[in-house]
C-alpha cells in the first residue's frame, strides 16, 4: 500500500529535503537542508515534525552537519559527531525518537574502530538510511495492527497529525484508516483541528482528503458533542513519547480527547512505533513538556486575537494517563490495557 501524497523527509544522492509543512495545505514546497543549523530551524518550526519522522530528520540531519568536517582527524571527527548530535537534539525535547535516532547514530560511529573519517560517514549514511526504512516498515505493521480496530459504519476521531506526513510512509494513528480504506471498509473520520497550530486542520484533513478518504474537520471543542450525538465510536491517535506505565504524551489537548471518551465509553487507542517507547522513564510526569512561543497562542495565523501583552501559556504537549488508554497499536502487536508490565517484555 503506497500513497499519493509527498515525503516528508527525503535523502536523495547526499542530499537531504524536507517538506515545508508550515506551507501546507495551500502550497506544496520542498526545501533542500544545506546546514546542521537549517535543519535545527526547520525542526523548531515545525517545518518537519511528528515523533517518528523527527528521528529520522535527526539522523539525516546528522550527515548534514558532520560531512563538512570529513576532512578532520578520526578521533575529532567522532567527537564533532557527538557535539552535533547534541546540538540537534536541544531543537525539541519531548518527542524521544530524535534523541532515540541521534544516540544511535552516535553508538554506531563509536563503534567503528580504526577507520577513517570517510569511511566512517558512509556507513553514518548507511545507518541513517536503515533508521529510515525500519520507520517505513513500522508504518506498515501498525497498520495491519489497527486495521481490524476500524468497523464498517464506524466514526473515528483523531487528534494533531499522526499521518503519511509524521512518518516515512503511512503513519501511526492514520496508518490503520489507511488500511482500512484500501480493503474498502466505509467509515467516516473526524479531524481535530488542533489548536494552536492547527495541524489537524492543515495536514491530518488535507492528507486524509488528498487520499480519498471521508474526513470531516472539527473545531477541538466540538469532539464532545460529536461523542454525545453517537457520532464516534473509537479514537486512534500517535504519540511523543510512550513511558514504561503506559502513559503517553502526545499533542495538546489529546488528554482532554481521552477524558471524554472515558465519559461516553468511547475507547481510545495510541498508535506509534517502538522508537517511541521510553522505557527509562517511569511515569508520564517526569516527561519534559515543551512550552513554544506566546504568538502561537496570541495569533491566528497572520492576525492578532488576543490583547497585546497578556499572559500567556503554550504547552505542545500532554500526557494522557494509562487508565484512560485502551491499547497501544503498534509495529510489534496491539497491547491492551491493564498494562502493567506489558511494554518492558514488549519493548525491552
Amino acid at each position: 500500500m503506497k500513497l499519493n501524497l509527498p515525503v516528508s523527509v527525503d535523502w536523495k544522492d547526499g542530499k537531504l529535503f524536507f517538506l515545508d509543512q508550515t506551507a501546507l495545505p495551500l502550497e506544496e514546497i520542498i526545501e533542500e537542508q544545506e546546514t546542521v543549523k537549517q535543519v535545527w530551524d526547520s525542526i523548531k518550526v515545525l517545518k518537519v515534525r511528528g515523533a517518528p519522522a523527527l528521528g529520522v530528520a535527526g539522523a539525516y540531519g546528522l550527515l548534514v552537519g558532520v560531512k563538512p568536517h570529513v576532512g578532520l582527524e578520526p578521533a575529532e571527527f567522532l567527537l564533532k559527531i557527538q557535539e552535533i548530535a547534541a546540538y540537534l537534539d536541544s531543537s525539541r525535547p519531548t518527542a524521544v525518537n530524535l534523541g532515540w535516532a541521534l544516540r544511535r547514530m552516535v553508538a554506531y560511529s563509536g563503534a567503528l574502530g580504526e577507520k577513517t573519517t570517510a569511511q566512517i560517514f558512509r556507513l553514518l549514511e548507511a545507518e541513517a538510511i536503515k533508521i529510515h526504512q525500519e520507520d517505513i516498515a513500522c508504518s506498515h505493521a501498525i497498520a495491519a495492527t489497527g486495521e481490524p480496530l476500524i468497523k464498517e459504519g464506524m466514526g473515528v476521531l483523531t487528534h494533531c497529525n499522526a499521518g503519511h506526513l509524521a512518518v516515512s510512509q503511512l503513519g501511526t494513528a492514520l496508518a490503520p484508516m489507511y488500511a482500512a480504506h484500501a480493503k474498502g471498509k466505509k467509515f467516516k473520520v473526524y479531524a481535530d483541528e488542533t489548536r494552536p497550530l492547527l495541524q489537524g486542520a492543515r495536514l491530518t484533513a488535507w492528507e486524509l482528503k488528498k487520499a480519498g478518504l471521508d474526513v470531516t474537520l472539527i473545531c477541538d471543542n466540538m469532539a464532545a458533542s460529536m461523542m454525545a450525538q453517537g457520532l464516534i465510536q473509537l479514537v486512534i491517535v500517535g504519540a511523543d513519547r510512550i513511558v514504561a506505565n503506559g502513559d503517553a504524551a502526545n499533542k495538546i489537548g489529546t488528554l482532554g480527547v481521552a477524558i471524554l471518551a472515558k465519559y461516553f465509553g468511547i475507547p481510545v487507542y495510541v498508535a506509534a512505533p517502538f522508537s517511541t517507547i521510553d522505557l527509562n522513564t517511569k511515569e508520564g510526569k517526569d516527561i519534559e513538556i515543551e512550552e513554544r512561543g506566546a504568538k502561537e497562542v496570541t495569533h491566528f495565523g497572520a492576525r492578532q486575537t488576543g490583547p497585546t501583552g497578556v499572559q500567556v501559556r503554550n504547552p505542545a504537549f500532554d500526557v494522557t494517563n494509562h487508565e484512560l488508554i485502551a491499547g497501544f497499536i503498534t509495529d510489534r502487536g496491539l497491547i491492551k490495557a491493564p498494562f502493567g508490565d506489558k511494554l518492558t517484555q514488549t519493548f525491552s
